[in-house]
């Protein structure tokens, strides 16, 4: 005590050991018991909240009290709305916007010394957020270098009161176990479903046979998971093929046993879908990407078809793929896996050769049995035909489109839309490029004007910049001149098109010809097509991407595997060099080998799957800045910075582009195997120091980006 009987105000040093004790959280807290005169609940009064705001900077949960009020419905996983925001600095003093979160947990006591702002309010006592879902977001952020809150807003679907307020069914009985069926083609077939009915948890790369069977197989497989008495989950990458797995499983068990998961079906019903696998009416879900989330209870099988196409990842951050995704949730949960699709990508080639799954393929001789004839430009008969090799029609082609024809429908895949996509000049072969921008001039019909493919620009008075010529040839011919060529030469047989603006899923089996591009490719009623024209192979092959060859194989075998076999008269042709490997692997129907050729290829180079890689990218100062701050792991190698192309005006923006007009950098980062998680860390840490200091522009960082050019 001071002489003034006044206690002895602290000096500098012990307010420096004070403060640093308040730091470090080692002085009691006691427990918040009202606010503003309002009770505040007697057991567990702090409530955990993860904030809807995803920024990595703020990725962690923040601490509110919760009023005696709203003790009964603010359980962990509920909505709730909190101040935080503008003079709510961490979330916990009074002030700022209302925005919305997750009760994670309930506590007794807080770990922040001041006084903790209330719940607002609890927007639904439906407990959403399961401890399984958040695990689960948890360990896809922390992979992608993603926020917390950014995963939990594709996992949880937005709420619609007057779902949660719908009755839900009974859940249905447990099924008998299903018969193999097709699985019966395949020699470890059987053993896998009964794997999966005796509760173990299998874990498969499938190679499927062509044919039009498949759905039917991955049916039976996730019947079999549920004849177990637990749950089974399927993500398809497209609604259509979805849709042919839904109608299947109908089939196959009846209505009840499953729901259908697609952007198709509406908010509403997709939420009151939702609601019914997470109260566990429902135990087996089908359906595309959003699907790889669904909170299926006592998971038995995850199921992911044709894991290489682009439709898989999903478009907003993280950007994680549905095949990672599903990876863990079969290790978290237990359950079984199965890899399946006509084709193979390095990352399943991968499992297999690590052990961690195992081959599901058909014997040499049934897979012969039920491909079809395939052939390419440079065989026996078209040797003495030098026009065969450079045409894009040639003899073996018009051959098969006759005699296809004669007998049913003929499936033409184009790898591009629209009409005449690339132009160059007819003298010299220089591309044609817009005076304003300096894009592809294009034509878009028949008798439309040229212009620029970027921004719109007419071209009617075009003459080359290197030779001054005026005439054009095609480089590219598009899906709409394809058709229109092939209906000159066939003017009595329908021509039927499919693609981005206009997608078919079926035609009957009748004679027609039907143009397509890669992935809207209609399935044939009835045994299949007559033949299958893959035409100008070399845009496939040709595209400047580590993936290509990998993505060339999956459209080639994906549009073969609808022709019909070869026993009933089938014929696919690939106008493609026949001595590269894609072309090869096709022609021997062999993805997987193709898959370990590509395998040992990335292995040589250092690229994914091997290794985990990163791509920073942004203005050239938030890609030096983020890479100056970030503590990446000593294995770490850094490749570039390079400049990316500009993003012309009119061009939709794809996630990792620049904006229109900015010149972006992007420079890659490689890990070893086991240090990608570390890798992971540290960028995203680096991330939050730039934005929590504001040293700059933000940079942009993608995990095990797909585009590696």
């Amino acid at each position: 005590m001071s002489e003034a009987g006044a206690p002895e105000q602290p000096g500098g040093e012990q307010l420096a050991l004070i403060r640093a004790a308040v730091r470090e959280r080692t002085l009691p807290r006691a427990k918040p018991r009202t606010w503003r005169g309002a009770p505040l609940a007697e057991r567990l009064p702090v409530a955990r909240v993860l904030v809807d705001k995803g920024l990595v900077h703020l990725d962690h949960c923040f601490d509110y009290a919760v009023p005696a009020a709203l003790d009964a419905d603010a359980q962990p996983g509920v909505r709730v709305r909190v101040r935080f925001g503008a003079g709510q600095r961490e979330g916990r003093r009074e002030g700022g916007g209302l925005v919305n979160g997750f009760v994670v947990e309930r506590r007794a006591e807080s770990d922040f010394p001041g006084v903790l702002a209330p719940l607002a309010q609890v927007l639904s006592p439906e407990p959403v957020l399961t401890p399984e879902l958040l695990r689960l977001c948890r360990a896809v952020a922390d992979r992608s270098a993603g926020a917390l809150a950014d995963v939990v807003r594709l996992a949880v679907p937005p709420r619609l009161a007057r779902a949660e307020r719908a009755a839900m069914p009974e859940p249905p009985p447990t099924p008998e176990p299903p018969a193999a069926g097709g699985w019966s083609r395949y020699p470890h077939g059987p053993a896998f479903l009964a794997a999966l009915v005796e509760g173990r948890a299998p874990r498969a790369v499938w190679t499927a046979l062509p044919g039009q069977g498949w759905p039917a197989e991955l049916a039976t497989a996730l019947a079999s998971a549920l004849a177990s008495g637990r749950g089974a989950l399927a993500v398809l990458p497209d609604g259509r093929s979805a849709g042919r797995v839904d109608a299947a499983l109908t089939e196959l068990l009846g209505p009840g046993h499953h729901v259908l998961l697609t952007a198709d079906a509406g908010p509403e019903a997709r939420y009151r879908r939702w609601l019914a696998i997470h109260r566990g009416a429902v135990r087996c879900v089908v359906g595309t990407r959003a699907a790889m989330f669904a909170p299926v209870r006592s998971l038995g099988l995850a199921a992911i078809w044709d894991d290489g196409d682009q439709a898989h990842r999903d478009d907003h951050a993280p950007h994680p793929h549905a095949r990672e995704v599903l990876l863990s949730r079969a290790a978290q949960e237990g359950a079984g896996l199965l890899l399946g699709g006509h084709a193979h990508t390095a990352e399943a080639a991968l499992l297999v050769e690590n052990g961690w799954a195992r081959p599901l393929a058909a014997e040499r001789d049934t897979v012969r049995a039920a491909a079809p004839l395939l052939r390419t430009v440079g065989e026996a008969d078209e040797a003495r035909d030098e026009a065969a090799r450079t045409a894009r029609l040639p003899t073996v082609a018009w051959r098969a489109l006759r005699e296809g024809l004669a007998s049913g429908p003929v499936l033409v895949q184009v790898p591009r839309r629209g009409y005449v996509p690339r132009l160059a000049c007819e003298r010299c072969r220089e591309a044609a490029r817009c005076l304003a921008c300096h894009g592809p001039l294009a034509a878009t019909g028949a008798e439309e004007r040229l212009s620029c493919g970027w921004c719109g620009t007419p071209a009617p008075d075009w003459h080359c910049a290197e030779c001054g010529g005026r005439r054009l040839r095609a480089v590219v011919v598009g899906a709409r001149r394809t058709a229109e060529e092939l209906g000159r030469s066939f003017p009595s047989v329908p021509v039927r098109t499919s693609g981005r603006d206009h997608v078919l899923a079926t035609v009957p089996d009748e004679p027609a010809l039907v143009v397509s591009t890669p992935g809207a490719e209609p399935v044939a009623a009835g045994p299949g097509y007559a033949a299958v024209l893959l035409l100008d192979g070399w845009a496939l092959l040709g595209r400047p991407d580590l993936r290509s060859g990998e993505e060339a194989v999956r459209r080639w075998l994906n549009a073969a595997a609808l022709a019909r076999g070869r026993h009933d008269g089938g014929v696919v042709v690939v106008l493609a060099e026949p001595t590269l490997r894609a072309v090869q692997s096709l022609v021997r129907w062999d993805p997987a080998g193709h898959a370990l050729r590509e395998l040992a290829d990335r292995r040589a180079l250092g690229f994914p799957p091997i290794s985990r890689m990163a791509a920073v990218s942004g203005l050239p100062e938030a890609v030096a800045g983020l890479l100056a701050v970030a503590e990446l792991p000593p294995s770490a190698e850094v490749l570039g910075p390079v400049a990316l192309p500009l993003v012309p005006a009119g061009r939709p923006r794809r996630p990792g582009e620049p904006p229109v007009g900015e010149q972006w950098g992007r420079a890659l980062v490689r890990v070893p195997p086991g240090a990608g998680g570390e890798l992971a860390l540290a960028l995203k840490a680096a991330q939050a120091h730039r934005l929590t200091h504001r040293e700059g522009p933000p940079a942009w960082v993608r995990m095990d980006p797909d585009d590696i050019g």
